[in-house]
């Protein structure tokens, strides 16, 4: 009776660890995401957070949606992989909004004018969203096309993991051109101080 008891102790365990695990994995990727949210939304600035890392974010996780396709893993990597893409849209959202509010002179871009120069610096998020849209039907059709091969595959699943790991990229070169790092440092003061 009292291994019973023990078996269904340690299984419920089991299942719990499981759970919190699954939970960790699906919106772990999110948490550092939270502050700088709140930053930006509380002092109308968002000059110290790169969209390019919305960018490589998205293409990152609509890579490895669409190579779940070709090869299985875990329901929290593909939720996971959900969740990022719609919080990446919300700080592009917010982006936007708060560059549009803040610099009321710029210029008007649009995704359709298809000028390179301005890519991915539109004004209006729905531009951001018809290009994510357009990539992805893209970037499904060819693996809809392609996914009875291995090589394309496996191609599909190095370049989602390369593009994440590129991701330091866009906010070095962001603190690069401002010659600073002051939407991070505000972020790191404002936790030395006991804010969150």
């Amino acid at each position: 009776m009292e291994d019973e008891v023990f078996e269904h102790v340690v299984s419920v365990f089991g299942t719990l660890v499981s759970w919190v695990a699954a939970g960790a994995i699906m919106f772990g990727g999110v948490v550092p995401y939270i502050p700088q949210y709140r930053d930006i939304r509380q002092t109308q600035k968002a000059e110290g957070f790169s969209t390019y890392v919305c960018l490589v974010l998205l293409v990152a996780n609509i890579l490895r949606i669409l190579f779940r396709f070709g090869r299985y893993y875990e329901m929290p990597l593909l939720w996971q992989s959900i969740i990022m893409i719609g919080t990446m849209l919300v700080m592009l959202n917010l982006c936007t909004n708060v560059r549009m509010a803040t610099d009321l002179s710029t210029k008007r871009r649009s995704f359709l004018d298809f000028d390179w120069t301005y890519f991915w610096s539109w004004s209006r998020f729905m531009d951001y969203v018809q290009c994510v849209l357009a990539f992805t039907l893209v970037a499904a059709y060819i693996t809809y096309l392609l996914l009875d091969s291995a090589l394309f595959v496996e191609t599909l699943g190095f370049l989602a993991v390369f593009t994440e790991a590129m991701l330091g990229t866009p906010q070095l070169y962001c603190n690069y051109q401002n010659k600073s790092t002051d939407g991070m440092r505000l972020r790191h003061v404002r936790l030395l101080d006991g804010e969150f």
